[in-house]
């Protein structure tokens, strides 16, 4: 399977994990708790600029720490493809089964207990909130105990991940859908404190991200078993064909 053909769902998927129910309505606080700083702190003109800084920088080591695991995630998951190789075309048709089924449990269509365990990281002593390297120590923790609400974008991007072949495209992929999640969470980090007022009134809306996410994930599950990923390839062209792709895929 063409791995570039999955770049575009996975970011995609990175995006609705940002915009989850349980993910979107915490971004303030979690920005808070690894700064050391309150949304208060903002409104001192004096202190602001220093504190949004503060909240940018460490938001930045946050990251890293949970796409340090993610990417870990997408190498074995890879590696585990790789030896697969030979049952590719089985492999992707269980895979798109199973995504349309994490597109069904996002529907609310029924229940999946599993999905449904949050588990909570109580952090060490020595972590001592504000600082950059225990904000990252914090991600690398946020990224194992991952929020049950995501659990099946996750999981679906794991599978698009065991669909790619190699370790490396594995771990592109995983990195790719940290960048999805990523970028909209500095994006708030920078505006923490307007994007706090307007995170509130989206919140209402969170629901109809739980739609849209599963029935996007249903669509990529049928264009898995059916072995028409490649379409989303040519989708890209004609969405993206300013990007110049022929030129990208000849560099990779």
């Amino acid at each position: 399977m063409n791995a570039l053909a999955l770049v575009i769902p996975t970011f995609i998927a990175g995006i609705l994990t940002f915009l989850a129910p349980c993910t979107l309505p915490l971004v303030p606080g979690y920005l808070g708790f690894i700064s050391g700083t309150s949304l208060d702190d903002l409104k001192d003109p004096l202190k602001a600029k220093k504190v949004r800084w503060k909240i940018f920088i460490n938001g930045v080591f946050f990251i890293i720490g949970f796409s340090i695991i993610f990417i870990i995630f997408g190498t074995l998951i890879g590696l585990v493809g790789a030896a697969l190789i030979p049952f590719r075309l089985w492999l992707t048709r269980i895979a798109g089964i199973f995504v349309i089924f994490f597109g069904l449990f996002m529907l609310g269509v029924f229940q999946l207990p599993f999905l449904q365990v949050t588990k909570r990281f109580k952090a060490p002593s020595f972590i001592q909130r504000g600082k950059p390297i225990s904000s990252m120590l914090l991600g690398l923790s946020f990224g194992v105990g991952w929020t049950p609400c995501v659990g099946p974008i996750l999981g679906s991007v794991l599978l698009l991940a065991s669909t790619s072949g190699t370790a490396l495209q594995g771990a592109v992929l995983l990195a790719v859908f940290s960048a999805g999640l990523a970028i909209p969470f500095l994006l708030v980090a920078l505006g923490i404190g307007s994007a706090a007022q307007k995170i509130k009134q989206f919140s209402k809306y969170l629901k109809w991200v739980s739609i849209v996410g599963g029935v996007f994930l249903i669509g990529l599950g049928l264009l898995l078993f059916f072995n028409k990923l490649a379409l989303l390839l040519t989708w890209g062209f004609q969405l993206f064909g300013f990007l110049n792709y022929d030129a990208i895929i000849q560099f990779l």
